[in-house]
């Protein structure tokens, strides 16, 4: 049984942080290849294989539930009503059922908002593709993961063998007392003073090496100095979503032969697209476009956080041909 989790502080501000327009969820998009179940696929069989896999994945059958007073951050803890009918739907692609219905349709999913009654995650499976593929669509709440724990929910839900057997079940962290729960909060909000006299001194570091790296220029480039762009326009709820096939065993190819790394090429890629995307409007502007670019930090083993990430600053040199 796992034991109760404060909702940490990273992980809270991105729901706190959200809006109408400014859903904090992240998604992957996978494509099944349904002529090589056992017996052919129907997704009955799907639903149910999933859900013996949900029990062993306690994190997907919890909530965020806030506490009496609401002095510290909310909990995690199992939704007693768990019901995987509230979490995985089925759904057809409208003909031809090619690339550009899939974009559109996974598209108005990404802007849909979560239920964050419930735990936050939904799964779409979508069928009809053309040629009788079948794609499944998960959406997950950022507060539920960074890049790295979605990738590794993931490899909880699959399996690199046709028949893994059937995984231990996990149980959830249960409810807990709404007094205890009162009080532990109004416990850890009396320490808070002292925890930020203990962080200002790391903090003034860091804020004083970083005004070392900008002076003597081996600073990322700096937030809020991205040249303005159509792209810093008001956002709605709504989205648009396009998909492209790459073969990771390239992107390696490239990657070594240029002596860097996987994420780099990657970025180059986002270079070269959003470079093309502004030339073909006559709008590129002269200065270099500025990513930021999460950078994991799953290095304490003890950390319970889900979000275990930080970000740089990094220029893309979008102004070089």
């Amino acid at each position: 049984m796992r034991n109760p989790q404060r909702v940490s502080g990273l992980d809270a501000s991105f729901v706190s942080l959200e809006t109408a327009s400014q859903h904090l969820q992240i998604f992957s998009i996978l494509e099944l290849d349904p002529s090589t179940v056992p017996g052919g696929y129907s997704f009955e069989a799907f639903r149910d294989a999933l859900a013996v896999r949900l029990r062993a994945i306690p994190e997907l059958r919890e909530k965020i539930v806030d506490t009496a007073l609401n002095l510290d951050f909310p909990v995690w803890t199992e939704d007693a009503e768990f019901d995987i009918a509230r979490h995985v739907h089925r759904i057809g692609l409208p003909a031809p059922g090619d690339r550009a219905e899939l974009e559109r349709l996974c598209g108005y999913l990404a802007g849909l908002r979560l239920d964050h009654s419930l735990p936050l995650w939904q799964m779409w499976v979508i069928e009809g593709l053309a040629g009788g593929g079948v794609a499944v669509m998960l959406v997950l709440h950022h507060a539920m993961a960074d890049g790295v724990t979605f990738a590794d929910l993931l490899g909880r839900l699959c399996s690199a063998e046709p028949d893994p057997g059937r995984p231990s079940p996990v149980t959830a962290a249960p409810a807990v007392g709404t007094l205890r729960m009162a009080l532990d909060g109004l416990v850890r909000f009396a320490r808070r003073p002292a925890q930020f006299v203990r962080l200002l001194p790391p903090t003034l570091r860091a804020v004083l090496e970083t005004v070392r790296r900008v002076v003597s220029r081996r600073s990322m480039a700096l937030p809020f100095t991205a040249p303005p762009t159509v792209l810093n326009g008001r956002t709605t709820g709504e989205r648009t979503l396009a998909l492209a096939r790459l073969d990771l065993d390239d992107v390696k190819k490239v990657a070594r032969h240029f002596g860097v790394k996987v994420n780099d090429v990657a970025m180059a890629l986002v270079a070269r697209q959003a470079r093309e995307y502004f030339l073909d409007r006559g709008e590129l502007p002269n200065r270099s476009l500025i990513a930021l670019v999460p950078v994991g930090a799953h290095e304490d083993p003890d950390c319970q956080a889900r979000n275990q990430v930080s970000g740089i600053f990094a220029r893309l040199e979008t102004q070089i041909a």
